[in-house]
């Protein structure tokens, strides 16, 4: 208690140096802590782009490649799925639901998505959350539309707006499908998903403006929006599709059948786990932001040794004077270690406090900007140990001003001129 008292008052008087290290603690700390929560959000966000979605099938593929074009909206479909061998699958014993998948068109860099409206009632990201319409309605006619929020905001788009949709992956004047424009009925809430960045349309509209097209170019024959209507726009194949089932149970029976169907190749995948498998793969981006908030945190840490150090000189007589009284060597290191815990135990308790101030002040711009909402929860396991790795690493860089201090002389000490 002595020791800790004549720490106190001793870091009275160099306060002004202790707050400038106490406020590299803490912004190392801050950094720490916020890094290792951002990328645990981040990783849980993406794991869960879609969730409670049984399989994804899709033409024969990898299931990196089915993952990426299905639910990110990346690359393309190696063949198509024909509508006969979605309604067989769909029909089966023990399927509760399926989600129709069509792409291949674009609007201004925007990829288009034919569904239907089962899309809006069981597509969910996160945890279990559901897609919200938050202007307008569901697309209902043939030529309706309904925009991710990402399209909407950065092309300017509101509620009876009319788009072009081009045919394929890059927009050009002689591909698009300006004869049958798309009326915007519909703008979803921000998600933090590929949804945002999809123009959704259905199946019946990819039909239509398909209809007086063959191998990717006009026909002879030209029909426009109202004639396209009078025919039978049911689609001949489908891109992929989502599966939901009754029992979560024999998700891996059902995709074996899948896998071993009889009249086309196909692949169907757990959304979940190719998506945790595929964030394993590109993870190392925050292994690097961890490394680069450790090298932060090393450097507060020297800075702190350095403060100490530079100050010794001052705190000579101090010591002297401690030692001619009868402090042993020990009481010596141990107040410099106390010294030192204290001030880095306060700079983790300012961390810490900064930590969730910026997190309460953040979250809701970052929820509204990317869709991930960070919990505002008590530290976990991995960010306590991150907290006591700091405090025990300055307990070890303490040693060495204290060492130094012990080997100096009471003589040396005392022969200081007051």
């Amino acid at each position: 208690m002595n020791v800790l008292r004549i720490a106190i008052k001793s870091a009275r008087f160099r306060r002004t140096s202790l707050l400038l290290t106490i406020f590299t603690i803490a912004i190392s700390v801050t950094l720490l802590v916020g890094v290792d929560k951002i990328r645990k959000e981040s990783r849980s966000s993406f794991v869960n782009t879609v969730s409670q979605t049984d399989l994804i099938v899709g033409a024969r593929s990898s299931p990196a490649n089915l993952l990426l074009y299905s639910v990110f909206r990346i690359g393309n479909a190696t063949n198509n799925v024909s509508w006969e061998t979605y309604e067989s699958i769909a029909n089966q014993d023990g399927v509760a639901w399926t989600v129709p998948i069509s792409l291949g068109d674009s609007h201004r860099g925007f990829r288009v998505m034919g569904t239907s409206t089962d899309y809006f009632d069981f597509y969910q990201y996160g945890d279990q959350r559901p897609l919200v319409v938050g202007e307008g309605q569901r697309f209902d006619g043939v030529y309706d539309t309904v925009l991710g929020a990402d399209v909407a905001n950065d092309l300017g788009y509101a509620l009876g707006d009319e788009i072009i949709i081009a045919h394929g992956l890059v927009s050009a004047d002689f591909a698009e499908h300006d004869d049958k424009p798309f009326t915007v009925v519909g703008i979803l809430e921000k998600t933090g998903t590929p949804v945002d960045r999809t123009v959704h349309v259905s199946l019946a509209g990819i039909e239509a403006i398909h209809v007086d097209w063959q191998g990717g170019g006009r026909s002879g024959v030209e029909l426009n929006a109202e004639q396209a209507l009078l025919l039978d726009l049911t689609p001949t194949s489908i891109t992929a599709f989502l599966v939901g089932l009754d029992n979560r149970a024999e998700t891996f029976r059902v995709q074996r059948q899948i896998n071993e169907y009889p009249d086309e190749p196909m692949s169907a995948i757990l959304p979940g786990a190719t998506l945790a498998e595929f964030w394993r793969t590109i993870s190392t981006i925050e292994q690097v932001l961890f490394v680069i908030s450790g090298f932060v945190l090393i450097v507060g840490l020297l800075g702190m040794l350095t403060t100490i150090l530079s100050t010794l000189n001052e705190r000579r007589r101090e010591i002297a004077v401690l030692r001619s009284i009868g402090a042993r060597a020990s009481h010596v290191v141990s107040l410099i270690l106390v010294e030192t815990l204290l001030v880095v135990t306060a700079g983790c308790v300012a961390g810490v406090g900064l930590f969730y101030g910026l997190l309460f002040a953040a979250r809701p711009m970052i929820a509204r900007r990317t869709g991930v909402d960070l919990a505002v929860t008590w530290l976990d396991a991995t960010q306590l140990s991150i907290l006591g790795g700091v405090i025990i690493g300055a307990g070890v860089v303490a040693l060495i001003p204290g060492i130094v201090a012990y080997r100096r002389s009471i003589q040396d000490g005392l022969a200081l001129k007051v």
